[in-house]
């Protein structure tokens, strides 16, 4: 006999139970619903790319992580590391197929190799959206307001946005004659939230000298309001500038829609990856900051321009769903249910096959879902199979019922039944706005009896 196998799973990977994937899809759909009120419209790109496009422009560290290897044809091949470096691709081969500005949504696994936390794994989803081809305020809050939205959709109280400008910072690093070690500050300076000022002040002096170690965490500080925030950016930056003037543009836009509570100026926020240029952002859960950010991304003008000449500046934003799954968990807010089936069709006699599956078919065409029991069991077995699976009614339908145009409806949560109604009586009783907004012209002969 062969040696069995370990059914066993890589670290930082995971199988989904149905509760689980259930769950994710259907908040991969409501953002999808989100995505496509704004008018977005959905893309695809391969999995694998060659390594010299997914390379050079997430940043040493997010470098070291990406997952690559020789393919059969000796091709030196990566396995996507996020969705915005592929859509630069993307942007550069297909521009004349299509329109600008160009909004797009893609929601789909992406792979890094790093150390595996809480809400934070090597195969994970990143739902993301971006608008391409056009740089303006409007294009920067629109991506502010759908990340509001997003989080409204799901359902997730609470949250706040956080945005900043990267050029801002920028600037700053370049009064301070620090511009050549961007990348290394990015880096120290993203994780402030984890490590604290302290520990932030001390890996910036291995960098910079202390003095200036301490300008740039007091650049980062948030003050009491937009203004004197803003106002101290701009001191330490050298001043005023098109990106101060931008974030002055988004904060109006902000004040008259009323929506200054769900959103803050905090210069911490500058994003670890190497391609943003200016506005960026990141949305953190109020009874759950320690989680980190569940959707995040900015503006990166010049992230296409590793594939064309053409300018193509782009602004977009991702929600981790994954991380956000496990902050949901966390406080209590998941809701999981085991499977989408509503009614059960027990079986009752297995002469009535046909019968049992032409019912079911009218339970779905009045887009109430439903499944037929698939052997002819004892009935308490038949009921644990529905409470395991939590389907919430249950239709019995033997040879009398059948030659009556008759069922008798259970409902399996209380135990209340419903004997000898109509097919149609059922449906308005487990579901009567369905039951009557869906019907279809055909096949209603049981309808009627």
């Amino acid at each position: 006999m062969a040696k069995l196998i370990e059914p066993k799973v890589l670290k930082g990977f995971r199988d989904f139970l149905p509760e689980q994937e259930i769950e994710r899809r259907g908040l991969m759909e409501k953002l999808e619903e989100t995505y496509r009120s704004f008018g977005f419209v959905p893309i695809d790109t391969p999995v694998l790319e060659y390594t010299d496009v997914l390379l050079g422009k997430g940043g040493g560290e997010t470098d070291k992580q990406v997952y690559h290897f020789l393919d059969n044809g000796n091709r030196d091949v990566s396995m996507r590391f996020d969705l915005t470096v592929p859509f630069a691709r993307y942007m550069a081969a297909h521009r004349h197929e299509l329109y600008l500005p160009f909004k797009r949504y893609h929601i789909n696994k992406v792979w890094r190799g790093e150390n595996t936390q809480k809400g934070r794994y090597r195969e994970f989803i990143q739902c993301d959206f971006d608008i391409v081809g056009v740089d303006s305020a409007s294009s920067d809050f629109e991506i502010l307001l759908m990340m509001r939205s997003s989080m409204q959709k799901l359902g997730v109280k609470d949250c706040t946005v956080h945005f900043s400008h990267r050029g801002i910072f920028n600037r700053f690093l370049d009064n301070q004659g620090l511009l050549d070690k961007s990348v290394e500050i990015l880096r120290i300076v993203d994780k402030i939230s984890k490590i604290g000022r302290d520990e932030v002040v001390s890996q910036l002096a291995e960098i910079a000298d202390g003095t200036r170690a301490e300008r740039i965490v007091d650049f980062i500080e948030m003050k009491d309001s937009f203004k004197d925030t803003l106002a101290n950016m701009t001191e330490l930056a050298g001043g005023l500038g098109e990106d101060t003037e931008r974030l002055v543009e988004i904060w109006k836009a902000i004040g008259d829609m009323g929506l200054e509570k769900s959103f803050v100026l905090n210069p911490s926020i500058t994003r670890g990856l190497d391609y943003y240029t200016g506005l960026v952002y990141e949305t953190f859960l109020d009874e759950l900051p320690s989680i980190g950010s569940v959707c995040s991304g900015g503006r990166y003008n010049n992230l296409a321009g590793l594939y064309t000449k053409e300018e193509l500046p782009g602004v977009g934003a991702s929600v981790g769903l994954d991380r956000l799954l496990a902050a949901l968990d966390e406080l209590g807010q998941s809701s999981r249910k085991k499977s989408y089936t509503k009614v059960l069709i027990f079986q009752m006699e297995g002469s009535l096959m046909g019968h049992y599956h032409t019912l079911a078919g009218q339970f779905r065409e009045r887009g109430i879902s439903c499944e037929v029991f698939p052997v002819d069991k004892k009935l308490n077995q038949q009921f644990k199979f529905a409470e395991q699976k939590e389907i919430p009614f249950g239709i019995i339908c033997g040879p009398e019922e059948k030659a009556a145009g008759k069922v008798n409806l259970k409902n399996l949560s209380n135990r209340e039944s419903f004997e000898g109604i109509t097919l149609k009586e059922a449906i308005e009783i487990i579901n009567p706005e369905e039951g009557k907004s869906k019907r279809s012209p055909g096949n209603v002969e049981l309808f009627e009896k």
